[in-house]
């Protein structure tokens, strides 16, 4: 026997595996209530549009991603912000390549209500505050080029090794976070390195 209810969190469900398969362009509404066999009429009850669906699955699903990340900087332990990413990926793979294949402009619409798009700020803000916070923990110091440097190992460098994996549907082998660990240790040594030269030739 059909459904003959569907909520909020089932649309969001196929919204992200239709995203997680064949990318966000793909998600549209007849896609997502096809999937379920839901009414369309179902889908216009719980959202005024496909992209305030697709804005809010978007920012619930970094704002998930983040927690783990705050948690790491709340421990002060940053190489754990960085090894957090390969460690979420392999428990939420759909996520994973819903996040970190796709750019935000692919979910970023014109549609999105005032609303939503301060969430998004909001988070935007909380996440440049979170590599200020890492470069102070691992540099002791937050200027431009330190905050640049925590966020080429807390961001850049284990999206780049993730990556691949979610191209091919698998999760990050423990390769990954040794790659992580050794690039991260790399960097610090590096700065420390260039920080006890400059200071001895002033």
């Amino acid at each position: 026997m059909a459904r003959t209810k569907f909520d909020e969190t089932d649309f969001k469900g196929a919204a992200l595996a239709i995203a997680a398969e064949r990318g966000p362009l793909a998600v549209t509404v007849g896609s997502i209530t096809e999937r379920l066999k839901a009414p369309t009429g179902s889908f216009y009850h719980r959202f005024a549009s496909r992209d305030i669906l697709l804005g809010e699955l978007w920012l619930e699903t970094v704002l998930d991603f983040q927690q783990g990340t705050t948690a790491a900087l709340d421990a002060g332990d940053p190489l754990a912000a960085a090894l957090h990413t390969p460690a979420w990926v392999r428990k939420h793979l759909d996520e994973g390549r819903l996040l970190l294949l796709y750019h935000r402009d692919d979910f970023v619409q014109r549609e999105w209500p005032q609303t939503l798009r301060d969430r998004v700020a909001a988070q935007t803000e909380q996440m440049a505050g979170g590599f200020a916070r890492a470069a102070r923990l691992i540099f002791g110091h937050a200027g431009p080029d330190e905050i640049r440097r925590a966020q080429f190992l807390l961001a850049e460098v284990p999206v780049a090794v993730v990556r691949r994996h979610l191209e091919r549907r698998e999760p990050p082998p423990p390769i990954v976070d040794e790659l992580i660990r050794i690039t991260y240790r790399a960097v610090v040594d590096d700065y420390r390195t260039r920080t006890r030269s400059d200071g001895a030739g002033g």
